[in-house]
């Protein structure tokens, strides 16, 4: 009988969480392969439903070498880390390990960050890793035709606000957000983490259904929310919600970079990157985030979540 094993790697986190949820609601339980560095994030409740836990690490290319035995397709969600050549390099070795086991297709969490004009190029750091993913997966592709894949760029999450506006914090508002953007649009696209998620496992069960009549084969699709919401806009729709105005006051970069709650926000492994992070305004100010299609309602079958909806439950209002 072919195998029609489908994988998750990393199955925790945000994202991760998501998908093994609706996932396992789509697929027998026996045909999911959950893979993580921490095991005890899986749920056991989904190991006791007939789903098989594994463990793995980005960073321990040791331990990818046979995980994806059996599998034949993975949805592979990106390292954690907007560093962008030990991201790119982490994916590369994952790519790598599934292709040489017999991973026939290969489903990539990519970022709605892109050139309008070329959406192989962008100025955000953040993107860069993505970027070189997707043209690695693009060439394996090209070299193999047995091999395929999909790189979902999943919109800007609606939960993910504070990065793009200072840390701004619900329970503890400021009534200025000090961003090196002056909030006009173009904007963003925000979009329900969770809907991503769901939309995510449609797609993969799709494939594992009729993966011979999966038309998105070596596809970049990119999931956004309904529509373009300026940093402005956004501004507004969160003071609208802790019950005061909020307003964008634009700095310098120097100055975004200096603020306490960025700086140590944006330390990572001791190592601050909030002025590699500030690149995401250039990009928000070219365009980059706004732009908008139907693929995630058409996959939903309903209408997404609003960003307001989204920020309201999260303060519990």
């Amino acid at each position: 009988m072919e195998n029609k094993k489908v994988a998750i790697f990393p199955a925790s986190g945000k994202l991760g969480g998501s998908l093994m949820k609706y996932i396992l609601k789509l697929i027998p339980a026996h045909d999911v392969v959950l893979i993580a560095r921490y095991l005890s994030k899986i749920p056991v409740s989904y190991t006791v439903a007939g789903a098989i836990a594994r463990y793995a690490d980005y960073d321990d290319p040791k331990s990818l070498e046979d995980v994806f035995s059996q599998v034949n397709s993975l949805f592979l969600i990106s390292y954690p880390t907007f560093q962008h050549e030990h991201r790119t390099k982490a994916h590369r070795v994952a790519i790598d390990c599934a292709h040489k086991s017999g991973v026939k297709h290969i489903f990539y969490s990519s970022l709605a960050f892109a050139d309008r004009s070329d959406n192989s190029q962008s100025v955000a750091l953040v993107m860069q890793a993505h970027l070189d993913t997707e043209k690695y997966l693009q060439e394996l592709a090209s070299k193999d035709p047995s091999f395929s894949y999909t790189s979902i760029r999943e919109g800007l999450y609606s939960e993910s606000f504070p990065m793009y506006t200072a840390f701004f914090n619900l329970k503890f508002p400021t009534s200025e957000i000090l961003i090196p953007h002056d909030g006009h649009a173009p904007g963003l696209a925000w979009a329900k983490l969770d809907e991503l998620g769901e939309a995510s496992a449609l797609l993969l069960a799709r494939f594992y259904a009729a993966p011979g009549r999966f038309s998105e084969k070596n596809q970049v699709l990119l999931l956004s929310g309904v529509r373009e919401w300026s940093l402005e806009e956004t501004a507004r729709a969160l003071g609208q919600v802790v019950g005061k105005e909020v307003l964008i006051r634009q700095i310098s970069v120097d100055e975004y970079v200096a603020q306490p709650n960025v700086e140590s926000s944006l330390t990572r492994d001791g190592k601050k990157m909030a002025k590699e992070w500030a690149s995401v305004y250039d990009a928000i100010r070219n365009g980059e985030a706004s732009v908008v299609t139907p693929l995630l309602r058409d996959i939903l079958g309903r209408e997404p979540e609003d960003f307001e909806t989204t920020i309201r439950a999260m303060a519990g209002v």
